[in-house]
């Protein structure tokens, strides 16, 4: 599959493909403080008052093939930059189906959303991810993503 056999749009009727792809949020080790099935419904709850209540600043694309399968989606924020103030994009989430993984998708996602920043004037695009995905780590620094801040945590129970 090749960047220009894809079709990405902005989510309509998309709801429970979007959410049937929460699941590969977790589906790595995850610190051992964070619970599953908590993650999986924190990041249900995101989408699901995106996809309800098109919140401003948020936007959810989906990829589909050239037969039009839906085959991932993209939610990107538009936000401020904490020590510029400065427009960024924030990749809230990317997920790309099981079975078309390793066939471009994500990286056709995250160069949409890369075209979408400099359409919006964003000066960075940036994104969160656990350090046990690794597969979307690798994907993340291939296509030149790199540490801005790191994130520490510490459980006190």
């Amino acid at each position: 599959m090749t960047d220009t056999s894809l079709l990405i749009r902005l989510a309509e009727d998309d709801d429970d493909f979007v959410l049937s792809l929460v699941p590969r949020f977790v589906d790595f080790t995850l610190p051992p403080w964070r619970r599953r099935h908590e993650c999986i419904e924190g990041i249900r709850n995101d989408l699901l008052r995106h996809l309800e209540d098109q919140p401003a600043n948020s936007y959810l694309f989906v990829a589909e093939d050239a037969e039009g399968t839906r085959v991932g989606f993209i939610h990107l924020q538009r936000t401020a930059d904490f020590f510029t103030g400065r427009s960024n994009c924030h990749i809230s989430d990317l997920a790309v189906a099981p079975k078309h993984e390793g066939n471009g998708v994500g990286q056709a996602l995250l160069a949409h959303a890369e075209e979408w920043a400099r359409e919006h004037h964003c000066q960075l695009v940036t994104l969160a991810v656990f350090p046990g995905n690794e597969r979307a780590r690798a994907l993340y620094e291939a296509t030149g993503y790199a540490p801005d801040l790191l994130r520490l945590a510490k459980s006190v129970h």
